[in-house]
């Protein structure tokens, strides 16, 4: 568990969320394609005034009183049918829209619309004209919570279904104006011109949803279920407000920073000076971006000024980068680690201690795992000391520092984890149930596995021993040595497993269709689906996987 005395800023608790519920009506275009209906919020609205929306609102206590008089599947949930009674119902009192269907099966007309009081009790008059909301055809789309800074949030399930035949919205002019049909594409050029105002949850629905051809499309994707759930947090990108969802790169490092959603971290890279992640966690950024680093390597600082810091892959030999990291530390490094040996990760660790004693501090050793046989020239490495799977490096207060602190303390464990390189450490922070990966986990990217130093099987194994680390001690986040902190460190390494048996599977494919072919013809099968100027690159990981799959004989293997 993340210690709570080293979260950087006092936490507040968000305001609980409200229930409603939205729905999606969409509808084929005779030439081709097809729309989903929004319409205005009034510009005195207390929410979002002014925005395009789809029709929805708050969740009543009638939609839960109101399950017998419905037509629906077997099987939905009390929960999700209430919500989907509640969007019906509110698509009717907002956009005189009604699903339903009499009691011989026929859907509800125009006509009936027309002799309903939207505003009156809607029970009684779907009864006396023998009536019943139908939500057979109503599907869970996704579900949306509002961020937690905000002042007055939701909980929203946006359900979809077919508009019905033969009806026209009419908005009923006090909460909603304006109603338009529009592709979703469309919608999101409108708004990217500054012509149609909408918020977060709004465009991100809008824009996966434009991936698909047809309604019939959306409601096969959705027949399974939910296609997301998200809950997004929000960071400070170029001084401004970045919000993302859980599946993008910032997310993760959001929740382990602020995890009660205030938007105060920023997300810009930089190499000038170390980021606060944590009050005994910084990461100072190496300026080596490129297609294999990307945004550069991370070096981390572990302590604070009572124990003195560990300098986690100190980085390449960059003598500027090395004086800004020791600076961020007060000078105070006891320890040096080196995930790995790899140029843009340990070159740094003889700067940096060469540079603590020319300041006229102690020696800080260089700990890790010397390089193997198997390693390339510009990767040889001897650690002065050799830290063995299992093993820890401690930071606690000395002298009189100890006698004014109790149980200050920082724990690195070292976590022998071969496969990208064959002396790759992972290291977990024991008092805060953190795990930095060095390259063995990445975010945005998966590591190149480069026979014969690297090696797929080693890789895959060591994935399955960081998922059972992390299970056994409430690992949730992952510091890797490029990109931002990840959060979800189970799904993450249960994701990254997935895709490298994909990957395999493709390789595999390859060389059955073409046993006399290249590497460059199973690249260009086995990789279709990456972008040409990477094949290059991925002809290492592809090695590696022949050299799996023939070690464990599965070319031969008959499906």
């Amino acid at each position: 568990m993340l210690r709570p005395e080293q979260l950087l800023h006092p936490q507040r608790v968000p305001v609980t969320p409200l229930e409603a519920s939205t729905l999606l009506l969409l509808r084929d275009r005779p030439e081709g394609g097809w729309e989903v209906l929004m319409t205005r919020r009034s510009d005195q609205a207390s929410f979002v005034p002014g925005a395009y929306v789809f029709p929805g609102g708050g969740i009543e206590a009638q939609d839960a009183q109101a399950h017998a008089q419905v037509a629906h599947r077997d099987g939905m949930a009390p929960g999700a049918l209430t919500a989907a009674i509640a969007a019906l119902r509110e698509s009717l009192e907002e956009m005189g829209l009604l699903l339903a269907v009499h009691a011989d099966g026929r859907p509800a007309t125009q006509a009936d619309v027309d002799a309903l009081d939207r505003h009156a009790p809607l029970w009684p008059q779907l009864a006396q004209r023998g009536l019943r909301l139908d939500v057979r055809g109503v599907w869970q789309l996704a579900h949306w919570t509002a961020d937690r800074n905000l002042p007055k949030r939701f909980a929203v399930p946006f359900f979809v279904a077919r508009m019905p035949d033969g009806q026209t919205p009419v908005a009923d002019e006090a909460e909603q104006f304006e109603p338009v049909w529009i592709q979703p594409q469309q919608a999101l050029d409108r708004h990217a011109a500054g012509q149609m105002p909408m918020i977060f949850p709004t465009l991100r629905t809008l824009a996966r949803l434009a991936r698909y051809p047809s309604v019939q499309a959306v409601l096969d994707a959705v027949a399974a279920g939910p296609l997301w759930a998200s809950a997004p947090r929000s960071g400070l990108l170029r001084g401004e407000q970045h919000r993302c969802m859980e599946d993008e790169a910032p997310f993760g490092e959001l929740a382990m920073v602020c995890p009660d959603g205030q938007i105060l971290h920023p997300l810009d890279w930089q190499s000038e000076r170390a980021v606060p992640l944590r009050k005994n966690l910084w990461r100072l950024t190496a300026p080596n971006a490129n297609v294999m680093t990307g945004p550069g390597t991370n070096s981390y600082l572990v302590g604070e000024a009572a124990t003195g810091f560990i300098a986690i892959d100190p980085g390449p030999a960059d003598a500027d980068h090395v004086q800004r990291l020791w600076e961020a530390a007060g000078g105070d490094v006891r320890h040096i680690v080196c995930t790995h040996s790899h140029a843009d990760h340990s070159p740094g660790a003889f700067l940096l201690q060469a540079l603590c004693v020319q300041q006229g501090r102690d020696k800080p050793l260089i700990h890790g795992l010397p390089s193997a046989p198997t390693a390339r020239a510009n990767s040889q490495f001897v650690p002065d000391v050799v830290l063995q799977d299992g093993e820890r490096i401690t930071l606690a207060p000395l002298g009189l520092e100890a006698e004014k602190t109790h149980n200050i303390r920082h724990t690195l464990r070292a976590v022998h984890t071969p496969g990208h390189a064959a002396n790759h450490l992972c290291l977990l922070l024991e008092e805060d149930a953190l795990l930095f990966s060095g390259d063995h986990i990445l975010n945005g990217t998966t590591p190149v596995i480069d026979i014969p130093d690297g090696n797929m099987r080693d890789y895959l194994d060591s994935l399955d021993k960081l998922a059972a680390l992390c299970a056994a001690q409430g690992v949730e986040f992952v510091l890797p040595a490029h990109g931002y902190v990840l959060g979800d460190a189970l799904g993450v390494i249960a994701r990254l497993k997935a895709h490298r048996l994909a990957r395999e599977a493709k390789v595999l494919a390859a060389m059955r269709q073409q046993p006399e072919g290249s590497v460059q013809d199973w690249v260009a099968q086995a990789y279709a689906d990456t972008p040409t100027a990477l094949w290059k690159l991925a002809e290492r990981s592809l090695m590696a996987h022949v050299e799996r799959i023939r070690a464990l004989g599965l070319l031969h293997v008959t499906d």
